[in-house]
């Protein structure tokens, strides 16, 4: 039986959800990439709570350019919201894509803007 490609995500995104989970002190820094923008949300997952968001929608990110200078705008844009809010630290979740590309340029980019994970 062959899954198809949103199934295997799926499964390798709760493979991922086992380990990986967000207190108040260390909220998880999770990541959705559809096939036009991307997306990071901080989470605390023990209140259920979702702290602060950041997307290649809003209006503070340059869209001009390629999906992965995109991406390490808004992981720029994440961490500097996550810094003025006081969260220094976070768990990073994937979301069951491979760290490659947007998802890997926008873990670059918030690091280099000052988050810790």
């Amino acid at each position: 039986m062959s899954l198809t490609k949103s199934e295997r995500r799926q499964r390798i995104k709760f493979r991922i959800r086992k380990i990986v989970s967000g207190t108040a002190t260390k909220p998880r820094l999770s990541v959705f990439r559809s096939n036009k923008e991307i997306y990071a949300q901080i989470i605390d997952d023990v209140n259920g709570v979702t702290l602060l968001a950041a997307s290649s929608r809003e209006k503070g990110v340059d869209t001009k350019g390629t999906n992965v200078e995109v991406a390490a705008a808004v992981g720029k844009l994440v961490a500097e919201k996550a810094l003025k809010a006081g969260i220094e630290t976070v768990n990073f979740d994937r979301g069951g894509y491979l760290y490659h590309g947007r998802i890997k340029s926008l873990a670059e980019g918030a690091r280099a803007a000052g988050l810790k994970f």
